[in-house]
This record gives structure tokens, sequence and C-alpha cells, in this order.
């Protein structure tokens, strides 16, 4: 049994540990409102565009003369996978799901034949995929010193990826993030960037405009735009999923410590009771001697 020290060391370390998550959960509480409301900012002007450049694309799919961003490279032998993860821990399985389907992904390309590339965005992604494909990893982007992810830090990788595939690095770029459902739901997601796709549905279904210029001088303008404001729609995804995730680890971290302390507190007064006792015994018993 341990001794009254240990245990009072152990209850102190306890409570320690409940303040520092108590304070992560405030912390990332006051977070996620605003992170979330910009992700629900986001979400129709994506949205749009992609509906736009869809609209624009229905007839210049097939043209030998389209933009090749709408087009691709006429193959797909190569994929760029961007993995959006965070930068720091403390979130539960946040990273982990998103690492689990990344690493599906590699696997069923090189299954399949295919040449695969790694740009990760965020530290933890980083992290997990190292160990087993280091060597696919073109570079590693972190924002462990922005405070608040814009669209100019997504408008960079934008140009990263544009930048890799002019120079014919690779055919096919698809992002892998976490999609916000809720506080204790989100949702790893494969979404491609490169080529932009087009859904036939929208294509049959949506409102008929003329556009001015032609439809093949906007999409030139429209679709390298496009690659950045997905990839910041993503990342303001991913940090609301990031925050709701840490406030629901942070708070079951809290209360588990507060049963912890409990359990440690009631075996502290049953030793104490225990040692008193026995001391009263022992007095009792050296009175009786004399």
């Amino acid at each position: 049994m341990a001794s009254l020290k240990v245990l009072r060391t152990r209850i102190a370390s306890v409570k320690a540990t409940r303040k520092i998550t108590k304070a992560q959960q405030m912390v990332a509480a006051s977070k996620f409102r605003r992170a979330l409301d910009a992700a629900v900012a986001a979400r129709p002007y994506a949205q749009k565009m992609a509906e736009v450049i869809a609209d624009l694309a229905g007839g210049l799919k097939d043209n030998p003369g389209a933009p090749k961003l709408l087009t691709g490279t006429g193959k797909a032998e190569t994929h760029l996978l961007i993995v959006a993860t965070a930068d720091r821990g403390l979130c539960g399985g946040f990273n982990t799901n998103i690492v689990r389907l990344a690493k599906q992904t590699i696997e069923d390309l090189q299954q399949a034949g295919k040449k695969v590339l790694i740009l990760c965005v965020g530290r933890k992604g980083r992290d997990q995929l190292k160990r087993l494909y280091g060597p696919l990893i073109v570079d590693t982007i972190e924002f462990t010193q922005v405070k608040r992810i814009g669209f100019a830090n997504a408008q960079g990788i934008g140009k990263r990826v544009l930048q890799m595939f002019d120079e014919g690095k690779f055919d096919v770029a698809t992002i892998i993030h976490s999609r916000f459902k809720s506080v204790i739901s989100q949702i790893p997601t494969a979404s491609q960037l490169i080529p932009a796709p087009v859904g036939e549905t929208h294509a049959k279904t949506a409102t008929v405009y003329e556009y001015e210029p032609d439809e093949q001088e906007i999409l030139a303008a429209l679709l390298p735009l496009n690659v950045s404001v997905q990839i910041f729609s993503f990342l303001l995804e991913n940090v609301a999923g990031e925050f709701g995730a840490k406030m629901t680890a942070m708070d079951g971290a809290t209360r588990n410590a507060g049963e912890v302390i409990d359990e440690l507190t009631l075996l502290y007064n049953r030793t104490r009771q225990s040692q008193i006792t026995k001391e009263l015994i022992e007095i009792i018993s050296g009175a009786e001697a004399l």
C-alpha cells in the first residue's frame, strides 16, 4: 500500500494536470466559435466558385484548347496528396483519423501502380507519416506562428501546388482534410483539386448564363484562384474541427482527472484511517502491558 506522502504527491500532480486540461478546454472553446464562423462563412463562396467553374467547363471539358487545370495532363500516373492536419496535439483522434485516410489512400494508389508525392500541411501529419513514407514527403508547411489562418496562407500553398503542376511533377492533386460536422464529429475527407472536378449532375441542371469574355478566358483566370479558394475553405474546416475535437478531448480529460482525484482521495483517507487505528491499537496494547 502506498504511503500517505506518495498519495498526497499523486493527488497534487493530478490536480495540477486537471488545471491544465481545464485551461486548454476553455481556450479551445473561446477559439472554436470564431473558427466555426469563419468556416461556415467560407463554404458558400467555395461552393459557388465550384458551381461556376462546373457551368463554364461543361462545354470545354473535352476541348483540346481547354486549360490543363480543367482537363489534366491526359494521364494519372503521379498523384500529389496534400495532407492537412493540425500543428499541435491534445485534440483526441483528429490528426490520427486524417492520417489514417491518407495512409489508406497511399496504399490504394501504390497498389494500382501509381507514384505518390506527399505535401504535409501541419506538423502532426508529417510526424505520423515520415516513418513509413518519409521519402515521399516533398515538404512540410507549418502554421505554428500563425495566430489566425487567412487567405494569404492558403494562397501560398496554392501557388506551391500550381508551380509543381506547371513543372510536370504530378498529374492529379488531392487534399486530405477534415470536414467539420459537429463538436464531437469530424469526417476525414479526400477532395480532388487538380484537375478541377466537374459534376455531371450539376452541369446538366445548372442555370444557363452568358459570359463575357468567353468561357475559356474566364476559366484561365478562375481555375488557379479556385485551387487557393478550395484549400482555404478546407483549412478553415480543419481549424474548426481541431478546436472542436480539442474541446471534447480536454473535457473528457478534465472529468477523468476529477475521477482519479476522488479515487486517490478515498484511498488516502482509508490509508490514513488505517494508520490511525494501528497507532491507537499500539498505544492501548502498550498501556495494558504496563
